[in-house]
């Protein structure tokens, strides 16, 4: 299982391009140049690992029910979950019920035991 441990930003300033010492406040305006991240979850889907049960993450600014970036993401990589997190709501709601959240389940332990189950089932269907 594949589980990366924390999104990466689509963006990026290179090593080449930072500056040396700490910016100045009192400088005026500021311009930052960023390089776009090359996506990498192609590749480790269908080259470096083709057999793993594979994770990703998706952040959806689009609240709406119509917003379909997790399943998009499914269909382009062809890997096995997209946990998708709603910008919106990321601090405000969470997928428990009440009796779970009063056994003080956190949506972690919830998450996990769901993609074990998943995971579970994959490794059966492959063998």
């Amino acid at each position: 299982m594949f589980y990366p441990a924390e999104a990466l930003s689509d963006c990026y300033i290179p090593v080449s391009e930072m500056p040396e010492h700490k910016i100045q406040s009192s400088g005026g305006l500021l311009q930052i140049t960023m390089k776009m991240m090359p996506k990498i979850l192609s590749s480790l889907v269908t080259d470096l690992t083709p057999k793993v049960f594979i994770i990703s993450f998706k952040l959806a600014m689009d609240p709406s029910p119509h917003c379909n970036c997790a399943n998009n993401t499914l269909e382009v990589y062809q890997h096995q979950v997209v946990v998708a997190n709603i910008c919106e709501i990321l601090e405000t709601k969470l997928l428990l019920s009440d009796e779970e959240a009063e056994k003080g389940i956190e949506i972690e332990e919830k998450t996990v035991n769901n993609l074990q189950s998943q995971h579970t089932t994959f490794i059966y269907n492959k063998n």
